[in-house]
């Protein structure tokens, strides 16, 4: 499990269309600012003694993978220099040669399974499950760290069912460091507000203590 101070990298761009999306700036792959590579990679080495050796870098965004050239160069530079690497994404993407150079640069994925019932998912993110879990039981063939995650939200992806059926499948997975449920909220809503969005959770409440502790029950966690 790894621990220490991370450099948290968010990258533009998004293909989902999550309902309860608290970076909704982030779907523009054309907005945010660039940066060059070489210009990330100092600043990254800027901060090496505080990262290292028990922390690292993890890239997340918007959906980090989208960017897949920038990925590989970067963790390339950053192996090199033995800093910890680590992917915050959906794994909804096809498992493309490039995809399979990144992850094996990558010593750790944060994994958000969306949905693990297909039409559920596609309704909640505007994407079926099928390349997710794709993703993720190759990175367990391939015996690459995973922790599961999941938002946990009221009425969407709560269903006790559901919830054996995500247990049962992270069953299956070899990888498993860690299983995250992630309380669902609302924080995010003034984002879709500042570009004249309508939020599509407006009336759904935000996970409670409660909720949480029933959810990590039928998991057992």
């Amino acid at each position: 499990m790894v621990l220490g101070i991370r450099f948290v990298l968010f990258l533009q761009g998004c293909h989902l269309q999550c309902k309860y999306c608290h970076n909704r700036d982030t779907w523009d792959l054309n907005n945010g600012i660039y940066k060059s590579l070489d210009e990330i990679y100092e600043k990254i080495l800027k901060y090496k003694n505080y990262i290292c050796p028990n922390g690292g870098v993890t890239v997340t965004g918007g959906e980090p993978l989208l960017q897949i050239h920038f990925l590989i160069e970067l963790f390339k530079k950053l192996k090199h220099n033995n800093i910890h690497t680590c992917i915050d994404t959906s794994g909804m993407i096809s498992l493309t040669d490039d995809v399979k150079e990144v992850l094996n640069l990558t010593d750790l994925v944060l994994l958000d399974i969306k949905h693990i019932d297909n039409d559920k998912c596609k309704d909640l993110v505007g994407i079926g499950n099928k390349l997710e879990l794709d993703f993720a039981r190759y990175l367990s063939n391939n015996n690459i760290p995973v922790w599961i995650r999941q938002v946990l939200v009221p009425g969407y992806t709560d269903n006790e069912q559901d919830l054996i059926k995500l247990k049962n499948f992270i069953s299956s997975l070899n990888n498993v460091e860690k299983i995250e449920l992630l309380p669902y909220h609302d924080m995010g809503k003034y984002k879709w507000k500042k570009l004249n969005l309508e939020y599509p959770l407006e009336n759904v409440p935000p996970a409670s203590d409660e909720d949480i502790k029933r959810a990590k029950k039928i998991l057992g966690i």
